[in-house]
């Protein structure tokens, strides 16, 4: 184990304690939502994750993952509702109507299945 050291603060000593450098990657909308609700749900666990730097990975994946099954749930959602181009072009609100009930669709799973677990 290291040594640790400490700061003289007035009368105080407080232990010197850094966290390793994080990678330049940043947490997106469902990393963030990951954050907030183990921070407000689960503060052990949340705490936990902290201290031992094991929070940023986790909300890293977590944010990977979903990007990953919109990305793949999307286009398979589309296919079988029958949201084409040619839809596009000939209804336009038809179309954007169609894609944000998909969206919000594919959104109500990750929540389930990664955010909120």
């Amino acid at each position: 184990m290291n040594k640790l050291t400490y700061i003289r603060c007035g009368d105080y000593d407080i232990p010197n304690l850094k966290l390793s450098e994080r990678p330049e990657t940043s947490i997106g909308k469902y990393g963030r939502m990951r954050k907030s609700y183990l921070k407000e749900h689960h503060p052990i666990l949340y705490n936990h994750l902290l201290m031992s730097e094991k929070l940023y990975p986790h909300l890293l994946e977590i944010e990977r993952t979903a990007q990953g099954r919109v990305e793949t749930m999307l286009p398979h959602m589309m296919e079988a509702a029958g949201v084409t181009e040619e839809l596009k072009v000939c209804d336009p609100m038809r179309w954007v109507g169609l894609m944000n009930t998909l969206k919000v669709q594919v959104e109500e799973t990750i929540f389930q299945e990664l955010i909120f677990q």
